[in-house]
């Protein structure tokens, strides 16, 4: 990983180690930089990196060794954006997006990999978050980590995500808010519950269209917990169609009808407004039409 500033006059007299700080960098990179990479102020090496000190005008440049056990694999990926800083991709259903240990191979992280390596990139897999196996759409992804730690944010996320959902049933609101504290379930290793013990989840829903047996609904969540759209819709009584986890299977599609159309940031380095969209997949339109739903 290389890293290169310019610096200007708000960080005149700022230690290294302050402004790699303010600019993403984890305690962990810091210390990898000392012991295992090169740091260069105006193309002289600095040995003594924690009492270097910069001055308007000095261009910085860190080289930090980063090591990856992800195998590439050639496996298509539907890029939706992609510059020297991040990568934003459409995943498909049934991909996970990062090796567990009894699945090291067809992930989207060997997809990714093996995409950087046909690019000549020295980049590792670094995903600001994730879907679960079976929810299709945009994944939003780091090529350094200093640029993934500037997205998640102290505060939070400096990203907004936006979800389509086909629900059964009929919403009583149109749009509303469903706050309901989540925990994983004491009997499982997988499955989440609402409880009052929990931690704290918000999820903004607006019905976008509806027919006899089902609604087209747009979801935003507020707090990002694991199946937090899932448990919601479901603790409301609209499961999602096709949730087996926490509804039921559908003849009509074989995972969940989630779709994470909707991406929208800040870019962590050029500091504009950014949106990126996908479409929802075929099985997915496929639900909607079967339904009767109109597609907006």
């Amino acid at each position: 990983m290389i890293l290169e500033y310019r610096i200007d006059e708000r960080a005149d007299s700022v230690s290294v180690r302050s402004f790699l700080k303010r600019h993403g960098l984890s305690t962990h990179l810091w210390r990898r930089l000392k012991h295992q990479g090169s740091l260069f102020i105006n193309g002289e090496q600095v040995f003594r990196a924690t009492l270097a000190t910069l001055h308007a005008g000095d261009l910085i440049r860190c080289e930090i060794p980063e090591d990856s056990a992800i195998e590439p694999q050639n496996i298509p990926i539907d890029i939706r954006y992609e510059d020297e800083h991040l990568l934003i991709v459409n995943k498909p259903a049934h991909m996970l997006v990062h090796p567990i240990a009894k699945e090291q191979h067809g992930t989207l992280a060997n997809a990714v990999t093996y995409y950087y390596e046909t690019k000549k990139e020295p980049c590792v897999f670094h995903p600001t978050h994730r879907l679960d196996r079976n929810t299709t759409g945009l994944v939003l992804i780091a090529k350094q980590p200093h640029i993934q730690a500037l997205l998640s944010g102290r505060d939070g996320p400096c990203f907004h995500r936006t979800y389509l959902a086909v629900a059964q049933g009929h919403f009583a609101e149109k749009e509303g808010e469903i706050a309901l504290p989540l925990r994983r379930k004491p009997t499982s290793f997988i499955e989440q519950e609402t409880h009052p013990d929990g931690k704290p989840a918000v999820t903004r829903y607006r019905i976008l269209a509806e027919a006899k047996e089902g609604s087209l609904v747009e979801l935003r969540p507020i707090t990002g917990r694991t199946h937090q759209l899932r448990v919601h819709l479901a603790a409301v009584g609209h499961p999602i169609i096709g949730d087996d986890l926490y509804g039921e299977k559908s003849p009509l599609i074989d995972r969940q009808c989630l779709h994470a159309f909707l991406l929208n940031l800040i870019h962590p380095v050029m500091h504009e407004p950014m949106t990126v969209e996908a479409p929802p997949p075929e099985d997915f339109l496929s639900v909607l039409r079967l339904l009767q739903i109109p597609f907006p």
